[in-house]
């Protein structure tokens, strides 16, 4: 077989195991929790139908391929819980190596593409970059929503740490972080997340 042909069908199979690495995030319908690969999926999909409501256009493709492989990492790194603070301290050392070693199980030109556009979505500075992280907060918040804000009961997620998170969305799509603000709004008044007096003024 052809070497170039043989390192990408390599690929193809490694990322197969990001099917195995489970976020916090449940699935609708209180159902189990989601894999990385699903979510991914979701975003993708996200994206292409919501396009419209991107603050500045956008090319749509190169968001779906940052949402389907913004996650790839994980296979290694293990997946990071948003509000997991001290994970969060050693993420990026963890990501980098990963993105290294995966990534060049590729021929050198695709590696150097997916890490370019990994590294675009981290940075978060693009039109694609921030409307690719509106999907990527958006998309859990659907689901949690869907689920009586559960996930965010089960960890004591605060109000505040919901909305420093959703600022990423903002920079997406204020549109979206309208309907965000909704819903977070009707969980702070069903108490299902927490608000704690210094943010009781401004968020209740």
């Amino acid at each position: 077989m052809d070497e170039r042909l043989q390192k990408q069908l390599d690929f193809i199979l490694e990322i197969d195991k990001e099917k195995n690495i489970f976020r916090q995030t449940h699935l609708s319908g209180h159902g189990r929790r989601e894999n990385d690969a699903e979510h991914a999926w979701h975003m993708g999909i996200m994206a292409w139908l919501l396009k419209e409501y991107a603050n500045e256009p956008v090319d749509i493709a190169k968001v779906m391929i940052m949402c389907l492989i913004h996650d790839i990492v994980e296979i290694d790194a293990g997946d990071t819980y948003a509000y997991d603070e001290l994970a969060k301290a050693t993420k990026k050392d963890r990501e980098d190596a990963a993105k290294e070693r995966i990534f060049s199980i590729l021929p050198e030109d695709q590696k150097k593409e997916l890490t370019a556009l990994f590294d675009e979505f981290e940075d978060c500075l693009t039109p694609e970059a921030r409307f690719a992280h509106a999907m990527d907060n958006l998309q859990p918040l659907i689901l949690n929503n869907s689920n009586d804000g559960g996930d965010w009961k089960e960890h004591g997620v605060s109000a505040r740490q919901v909305y420093e998170r959703q600022g990423t969305t903002a920079a997406g799509s204020a549109t979206l972080f309208a309907v965000t603000d909704e819903i977070l709004k009707k969980h702070i008044q069903k108490g299902t997340l927490r608000v704690a007096s210094e943010d009781r003024a401004d968020k209740a």
